[in-house]
């Protein structure tokens, strides 16, 4: 007899090894994947070829140049990418960089125990927006980085008309910098546009006052 309720299929992500896992009591658990560029393309590659997410300079890439853009950055030290995962299912798109190896180091003074952080969150599914959601998950990332990296102060750079993304910021604690032009990188493995950005910053003792 055919079992009229099936247990759901495992997640493929499940036996992943996460570099931080946290749950958040009302929200579920967030895991943060290390990207396998090749597994992790398609669904990659879904999201940054969205409109909303042309800053990422990969609109019109096929699903094999989003691999070849994340295995180049694989062997990188200094930038780093991750698919996190909310219960089972990949929910965005995470990346950490060394200011001083990026091309944001040309507009702002970089400190000691500086990281910089790229979010893109998956499209909205059927139930729509949903309230908190991205706050809940940005507590996860935080943690991740200014505790498990033991890391000073974030940097984002959202783009400057992105007036949603900026208020978020600022609501988590983020406070504003300057208004900057990021210069156009053009290189074999990677191309960015110019990009206006309003830089923020979130130092560890706000978010995670002792």
């Amino acid at each position: 007899m055919t079992d009229p309720h099936p247990a759901p299929a495992p997640s493929p992500y499940t036996a992943r090894t996460a570099v931080h896992e946290q749950e958040l009591d009302g929200f579920g658990t967030v895991r943060v994947l290390p990207l396998d560029p090749a597994a992790d393309a398609g669904v990659i590659h879904r999201w940054v070829s969205e409109e909303r997410a042309a800053f990422w300079g990969m609109t019109g890439l096929t699903p094999g140049q989003v691999a070849d853009v994340y295995a180049h950055m694989d062997t990188l030290d200094s930038h780093h990418a991750y698919l996190v995962v909310k219960d089972g299912a990949p929910v965005a798109l995470f990346q950490t960089y060394e200011p001083e190896a990026d091309r944001v180091s040309e507009c702002y003074p970089v400190q000691p125990g500086d990281i910089g952080v790229h979010l893109l969150l998956a499209p909205a599914g059927p139930e729509g927006v949903r309230p908190g959601w991205t706050a809940a998950l940005a507590s996860a990332l935080m943690a991740y980085v200014l505790v498990g990296l033991d890391r000073q102060r974030i940097v984002v750079d959202p783009d400057v008309d992105n007036e949603k993304a900026i208020a978020r910021f600022l609501k988590q604690g983020f406070t504003a910098g300057p208004a900057v032009v990021l210069p156009e990188v053009d290189l074999p493995e990677v191309y960015l546009p110019e990009k206006k950005a309003q830089l923020a910053f979130l130092r560890r003792e706000v978010a995670f006052p002792a």
